[in-house]
């Protein structure tokens, strides 16, 4: 695992939940994008819900486009469940998980807003708590945080390899930001859907609406806040399912797009800044236009 000095990479012990619950002055939100988790949500809920009662969340969404029991169980764990085409139903057929993420923001009520993905296994609450602490406790000028982990590769045929998942991180995004962003080039896991951010910054940030949503809202949130405004926090271990290889090339087109269309807005490369993945505006702007 690469190292990263300075004040900006912390370690979830530092955030126990008494801490968070003494500290803070912001509301929270803990939001779950989800298609048919049915096998890890409730699991999930378990580790977060008890959050609420101890006064470390006010509210736990689930961004539900599932076919099986995921929205059944959320809701039996106490969790709000929203179907993600009722959200900003206006932008018509929900386009991917940033999308989600996107739509969420209009029934996500705090100042704070953390997601999580639903497909974790060996899920713990200091997943919830490493991603707030740097903003409730650690540093005022923090606005986004990135989780990033030990990844054990588990092909689901036989015992798990302690090294090898993130091979898109490994492959495709960490190059890419050795390019043309090296000022990135050392946060551990730019691809980590486990992230925290302040409400004013993801409204007033552009959404990619795949898979290339994690690593877009790094580089803009560097770009609007720099370094000092992002902090990465070490959640120890997370074992998710792996996709077979033929599934990772479009994981990696759509990384490859965001970092590019980025870099050519911002003149680091030549070409056409025009993206061909769908982009939804800031969330701010939507208001600014209703009124």
């Amino acid at each position: 695992m690469r190292k990263m000095a300075g004040k900006g990479t912390h370690h979830h012990s530092e955030f126990p939940a008494a801490r968070l619950a003494a500290e803070r002055s912001a509301t929270v939100s803990v939001c779950l994008p989800a298609r048919d988790e049915e096998a890890t949500i409730g699991p999930i809920l378990d580790a977060i819900m008890p959050l609420m009662e101890i006064g470390v969340v006010d509210q736990v969404v689930v961004a539900d486009a599932s076919t099986d029991a995921t929205a059944e169980i959320a809701r039996g764990r106490g969790a709000e469940v929203h179907r993600q085409s009722d959200l900003q139903a206006g932008f018509g057929p929900v386009q991917g998980k940033g999308d989600a993420m996107w739509r969420a923001l209009e029934v996500l009520t705090s100042d704070v807003i953390c997601y999580v993905d639903a497909d974790s296994r060996d899920f713990g609450p200091h997943f919830v708590c490493g991603l707030l602490g740097p903003i409730l406790s650690a540093d005022r000028d923090v606005s986004l945080v990135k989780g990033f982990y030990r990844r054990p590769f588990d092909s689901g045929e036989g015992t798990p390899q302690a090294e090898g998942g993130g091979r898109v991180t490994e492959l495709t995004a960490r190059p890419l930001l050795n390019a043309f962003y090296p000022q990135l080039a050392n946060i551990h896991q730019p691809l980590a859907g486990e992230i925290a951010a302040r409400r004013d910054l993801l409204e007033n940030l552009s959404f990619t609406t795949g898979y290339g949503v994690d690593i877009g809202l790094l580089i803009d949130t560097w770009e609007r806040c720099g370094s000092s405004g992002i902090a990465q926090v070490d959640l120890d271990r997370r074992q998710n399912r792996h996709r077979p290889l033929s599934e990772l090339a479009p994981m990696a087109a759509a990384v490859t797009d965001s970092v590019l269309t980025r870099a050519r807005r911002s003149g680091r490369t030549a070409g056409s800044a025009t993206s061909t993945a769908h982009e939804r505006p800031p969330a701010a702007s939507l208001t600014r236009m209703a009124a």
